[in-house]
Formats: structure tokens, sequence, C-alpha cells
């Protein structure tokens, strides 16, 4: 780590449960944002001025003037844009350092294998079951741990799913498959601006903590925020162990121990 690096980190640098070690695991570390949105704005935005080496942001959406509620990525003069290369752009402004890749193609099976094969995390910034399911089965096939957000209204939800960790389910034990469940967009009820903010950042914070090595993850465990009350409740998730997804995995290392 050079002077500028120390500079840039020294306030993360200065946490005793973080420090330069931890610093230095996240900045060869490689996260995938899928959804340049209402939840990957903060959550890109906060991976990239904390270090992260290398950021995928994956959307095939064009930014549009009522995105600007809440997706603070982008801005008036790049409605129109691919939210891909508009968070590109900002993502380079605030931490230049950082190698920003945008995918603007919408992803099928093969190179949502691929993509999810090249990181070291995930972060499920999208907004229907379909692809979320898909990213799920994934990560839990190629044994990448998964931070899912969903934010509707004024309610919101978060997790992570961790295949390398024998107790934790995956998204379809609490969501199966073979189920089915409606989606509702923004478009339909709304959703509170401030509210992506802060599941999008909680996001931010599990995935540096999962590439540094530190603390301990929201596995095994949902946690719900009403945004009119401000109160969260802690669902804890049991792992199914008939899921066809995740009961056959195996368990792989660490990301502190891969790095």
């Amino acid at each position: 780590m050079n002077d500028e690096q120390r500079q840039r980190y020294a306030r993360h640098i200065l946490l005793s449960d973080l420090g330069e070690a931890g610093q230095e695991k996240i900045a060869v570390s490689h996260a995938l944002v899928i959804g340049a949105g209402g939840l990957g704005s903060p959550a890109s935005l906060y991976l990239a001025s904390g270090g992260f080496g290398k950021i995928t942001l994956v959307d095939d959406d064009q930014v549009d003037l009522t995105n600007l509620q809440r997706q603070i990525l982008h801005t008036t003069d790049r409605i129109g844009m691919n939210k891909a290369q508009s968070g590109k752009i900002a993502l380079g402004q605030i931490n230049p350092t950082v190698d920003v890749v945008a995918v603007t193609e919408r992803v099928d099976e093969n190179s949502l294998a691929e993509l999810v094969g090249a990181a070291d995390v995930v972060l499920d910034c999208t907004d229907n079951f379909k692809t979320r399911l898909a990213i799920n089965r994934a990560c839990m096939t190629l044994g990448k741990p998964l931070v899912s957000g969903a934010v509707v209204g004024f309610d919101g939800q978060i997790s992570v799913y961790d295949p390398r960790r024998q107790d934790s389910p995956c998204y379809a034990c609490l969501f199966p498959e073979d189920q089915h469940f409606e989606d509702i967009k923004a478009a339909q009820v709304g959703v509170f601006a401030p509210l992506v903010g802060i599941i999008g950042t909680m996001q931010a914070a599990e995935a540096l903590k999962l590439a540094a090595g530190i603390g301990q993850s929201l596995a095994g465990s949902l946690w719900l925020l009403d945004a009119l009350t401000m109160e969260w409740t802690k669902i804890w998730i049991d792992r199914n162990p008939d899921c066809p997804v995740c009961s056959g995995r195996a368990i792989g290392k660490t990301l502190a121990e891969n790095v």
C-alpha cells in the first residue's frame, strides 16, 4: 500500500478490526453489483470509496428522470445514458483507482455464471424474483457469497447467503424456485428514497466485511426494516436440507483465506 492509498483509506486503517491488512484484502477483491438503480447506487458508491479493487456493474437499463429521486449514481445530464456506464463515471469520480467494468447487456444463464465466477462477492440489487433466484443459483453453484437487498414502498430487507458456510441457507431456502412470488415494482407502489440508501449502504458494509474477513455477516438471518417507524425485525432462517439449489453444495474457503 502506497502513501496515497494510506491517506485515502486512513479512517479505515485506524479501525483496529480492519487496519492496513484488512484494507489490502479489500483492495485485491472483486465485487459484482447486479443492478445500478436504487440499491446499486449507494452500494457501489461505498464499495468504490471503501477501496474495492474491482467493481463490475451490471445494468441494461437507461437513466430516466423518475430514477433521480433515489438512484444517486446518476445525474440529470446523464438521462438517457445506460445506467452501468453512468455508474462507471460516478465511481471513477469518487475513486479513480478502482477498476470499474460496465456491463450494459441483460445477462443470461451463461453470462451470469461467467460474471459470478470471476467475482469474490456478489451484490444482488435487482427488483424481480426471477433474476434474484438466478443469481442465487449461480452463487451457490460457484461458491460465492451473495449479499441480497430489496426495497418496496416503506419496507426494506437484507440478508447474506454464504455457500462457504455449512449452516447458511440460500435465497431459495426462503423463496423456493417452485413457488410463485409476485413482483411489486417501484413504478406501481412507489419507494421511499432514503430507504434504498439505508439498505444499499448495508449491502456495501456486508461486502466490505466479507472481503476484509472481519466481523459477523448477516448469514442465517433476514433483517426487515419498516421505514415509517424505523423498527427492525430480525428473522432467523434455517437452511432447508432438501433445497434443490444448495443442499448438495461443497463448502469452500472464506474470502479472507482466498486472498
